[in-house]
């Protein structure tokens, strides 16, 4: 077992009491699900073309998962949570085919407002990976499937009526823009809109937001941000130094009235509240090699179940740190971290 940083504990009772709760939670994911398609290649059955002379390289196995907002889902499903409902699209060609088949077998996800639309293409990392016994797997160059027009106005109709009608039965609303360009996406102008009238109608309502853009704009919800965008959000041209993230985090929280919290990589991560609390924990020490995809979206699910089952801001940076640790140790995948894996890590 990993030695415990004297910041980390969380007493069994509480991390039971904390982790029964989540039993019970019905939460929605909404944002931009893409399919994530493993393609393992063998590199001692490699070929060369005779039509071109380039390497051919030879896949021996495909594994496909949900990515995007879909890791956040993963590692809600991970968690146990009760009920999930992804909201966002997947196109009606083949790899839309397989994230939804991937999406519905996990877990407690309720698939009733998703859509399919063959009006978009679906999202897709295409990720070719080298597998050679004995040794960690290598990632390839990505192909990746995207859509760079705007999102119909039909389909962003369709997207908001759906989370209006999910959000009356939830209990915490994740929000995840992934896309490139904004207005391509789940999350669009229209979409933001929806969130500012939920938010007035079901004010004690959880809605924790992370944008790959930057979150400006976005109604007073939660927040979750990295550093960099930290900084773009304060119109600084460089990054924060570390010791102003906390003051820097603060203020933003203030502002909102809402849960700000800035991961730092290797550094931790920082959360604040609007009432003027700060927290800072270190990460976890490093127990071999690490793998950090997937790791954001790990402390994104984390930090929204633990508050929406009462924990303190302290608790849910704990549980989230810890999750995020067991993650980046996974290799080769978009791992995410179950309820035992945390409390071995986590508990005395």
């Amino acid at each position: 077992m990993a030695e415990k940083p004297n910041f980390a504990t969380l007493e069994p009772a509480r991390f039971r009491a904390l982790t029964n709760g989540y039993r019970k939670l019905r939460t929605a994911v909404v944002g931009d699900f893409c399919l994530d398609r493993y393609l393992e290649i063998d590199p001692a059955r490699q070929e060369v073309s005779i039509e071109t002379g380039l390497p051919v390289h030879n896949v021996i196995r495909v594994r496909s998962q949900p990515g995007g907002a879909g890791t956040i889902l993963n590692n809600l499903a991970a968690l146990g949570v009760a009920q999930i409902f992804p909201i966002g699209f997947a196109g009606d060609d083949g790899e839309g085919f397989e994230l939804q088949r991937a999406l519905s077998e996990l877990p407690g996800v309720k698939m009733d407002a998703f859509c399919l639309t063959a009006e978009r293409r679906t999202f897709t990392y295409a990720k070719p990976l080298l597998v050679s016994p004995g040794k960690p797997p290598k990632e390839l160059s990505r192909v990746d499937f995207k859509n760079w027009t705007p999102t119909p106005p039909r389909l962003q109709r369709r997207l908001a009526e759906s989370l209006r009608s999910v959000a009356q039965k939830v209990d915490a609303i994740i929000v995840l823009d992934q896309v490139d360009l904004p207005e391509t996406g789940v999350v669009t102008k229209r979409l933001l809109e929806t969130i500012r009238v939920i938010q007035k109608e079901r004010p004690d309502l959880l809605i924790l937001a992370d944008s790959r853009h930057g979150l400006q704009g976005y109604p007073a919800v939660a927040l979750k941000m990295n550093r960099a965008e930290l900084s773009r959000f304060a119109r600084r041209t460089r990054l924060f130094p570390l010791n102003a993230i906390g003051p820097a985090a603060s203020a933003l929280a203030r502002a909102k009235g809402n849960y700000c919290f800035v991961t730092l990589e290797k550094k931790g991560m920082v959360g604040a509240s609007g009432d003027g609390v700060v927290e800072c924990l270190p990460a976890w020490p490093v127990r071999g090699e690490i793998d950090v995809v997937g790791a954001g979206d790990c402390v994104t699910a984390n930090l929204a179940t633990a508050l929406a089952t009462g924990a303190s801001l302290r608790e849910s940076l704990q549980l989230a740190n810890a999750a995020a640790s067991i993650v980046v140790h996974k290799l080769g995948t978009t791992g995410t971290a179950s309820v035992a894996e945390i409390k071995k890590l986590l508990c005395v």
